[in-house]
């Protein structure tokens, strides 16, 4: 039974590594009519867009969240 197991694992690594190999690179280097990127973006950019900015928001609406909480129910301790 081991022997079925280790051969279908097989097959489906197997199988899934040619589906990657024969993929292309979805035409990332052809340009479209009309496509004009902007300049791209710095490191210090990209690191305050996609990390810092999710995290202050973050804050924002959990601070937010805990300053107008309004229960009057005492904590317990557990």
């Amino acid at each position: 039974m081991d022997k079925k197991n280790a051969l279908r694992a097989g097959a489906v690594t197997a199988g899934s590594l040619m589906m990657l190999l024969m993929t292309s690179p979805a035409l990332a280097v052809a340009r479209d009519d009309g496509d004009d990127p902007g300049p791209g973006l710095s490191i210090a950019q990209t690191l305050g867009l996609y990390v810092a900015t999710p995290i202050v928001l973050f804050l924002i609406i959990a601070g937010l969240v805990m300053v107008l909480d309004k229960s009057d129910k005492p904590q317990s301790a557990s």
